[in-house]
């Protein structure tokens, strides 16, 4: 969910309108299903009839939004039936897989039903979608963003709780569990879920291993002198598996001017210099000995931590990543145009006056168009003024008589 609104972010800093779905608002009411104590069978066509549900009230949404292309991310509730709508009707969509694809192995049924694919990770990953007439591709690494991830600057009680010498944010994968039982002799505090069940662990677990939202998340990044970035892996006979992909904690750490030692990733040179921007670590005996040095050397870690900054902020944002994408889409496709008319052309002079004070509340001005006032006044709660019904009724008026 972070990196779905960090992408709509980007592309509203592109100057794009963007829609918002998500379906987490749906989440509760489906593991409700679960409380019925009906068969296995009777749940399963439940909750895909449920997510028929969901699946419709996206096509609601685009209905209403009239949108000029649907981007998905990893899991997201498109069925099988609305993608193959939504091209019968020539609306391109899009996926972004941030998923492991060894991991994750649903994009078999359902990257041929994406007009275009968006990944992590390259060979073997794109031989693989190309097996299966999936040949619109586009590699898209993970990225930072710089409104959220940040330097902070922390107070003596935020230092305190979520500082350390060596600190690590994230799930209790099993190679996580294996290679942090050697280095309890630091000053080590880990953050995040699925550490239960692990006495030895238990101990430099924090905060009885509650979910850290994202601004905690940064305040960690800031506080801690070392932040450990071991990728994940649901084995533990490698600790260190040497893989391809970028997690987003690589970019969200050096977006926090803070200094990491990240696992050594075949994609990872592309993307930072390893020897001035990012210091990797290929096994444990050489993360101890980096450990051991940086935590003297203070110095080089403010400089490594300051080069990647700098890199990050250059390189590797949600705006560059969605400038990216939608340059490779249209290199394919042009999509619909959105004729912009500023909104002091089609207002009446008595009227301005009104108008004036509702663009200042919506954060908009008399350049503003039609569209985009009435996608502020749509994201607005609470009772409508009679200028904002006034709008709505132009605009339901607008759909049903003035578009075929």
């Amino acid at each position: 969910m972070p990196i779905g609104r960090f992408a709509a972010k980007g592309l509203q800093e592109l100057g794009h309108l963007v829609e918002v779905f998500e379906s987490p608002l749906f989440y509760s009411a489906f593991e409700g299903l679960k409380q019925l104590k009906v068969s296995s069978n009777s749940l399963e066509q439940l909750e895909q009839g449920f997510l028929q549900v969901v699946a419709r009230a996206i096509y609601a949404k685009i209905e209403a939004f009239d949108p000029s292309l649907v981007l998905a991310l990893a899991q997201a509730p498109l069925t099988r039936q609305l993608l193959t709508k939504l091209r019968q009707q020539g609306l391109p969509t899009a996926m972004w897989f941030v998923e492991d694809h060894q991991v994750f192995k649903y994009w078999r049924a359902f990257a041929p039903l994406y007009d275009f694919f968006a990944v992590i990770q390259k060979e073997p990953f794109w031989s693989a979608l190309r097996q299966i007439k999936v040949d619109k591709i586009c590699y898209l690494p993970l990225a930072c963003n710089p409104d959220v991830h940040k330097p902070l600057k922390l107070t003596p009680v935020e230092k305190k709780r979520f500082g350390s010498d060596l600190s690590f944010m994230g799930a209790g994968y099993p190679n996580r569990r294996k290679a942090f039982k050697e280095l309890l002799t630091y000053d080590f505090k880990i953050w995040g879920t699925e550490w239960d069940g692990d006495p030895v662990l238990e101990p430099f677990v924090q905060e009885n291993g509650r979910r850290v939202s994202t601004e905690e998340t940064v305040k960690i990044f800031n506080a801690s002198k070392i932040n450990l970035n071991l990728h994940s892996s649901i084995q533990d006979k490698e600790l260190i598996t040497g893989g391809d992909f970028v997690n987003p904690r690589t970019f969200e750490i050096a977006g926090c001017k803070s200094f990491q030692l990240v696992d050594k990733r075949t994609l990872l040179p592309e993307l930072f210099d390893l020897q001035t921007e990012m210091t990797v670590f290929s096994s444990l005996k050489e993360l101890k000995q980096k450990i051991d040095y940086y935590l003297k050397h203070p110095q080089e870690r403010k400089a490594l931590a300051e080069a990647a900054y700098a890199r990050v902020n250059k390189d590797h944002t949600y705006k560059n990543r969605m400038a990216l994408l939608l340059e490779f889409i249209q290199s394919y496709v042009q999509l619909k145009p959105v004729p912009k008319q500023p909104i002091k052309q089609l207002v009446n002079q008595d009227l301005q006056t009104e108008c004036a004070a509702l663009l200042e509340e919506l954060g908009l001005d008399w350049t503003s168009d039609f569209e985009e006032i009435i996608f502020k006044i749509r994201q607005k709660q609470g009772q409508l003024t009679p200028v904002e019904t006034a709008f709505l009724f132009l605009d339901e008026w607008k759909r049903q008589y003035l578009q075929t």
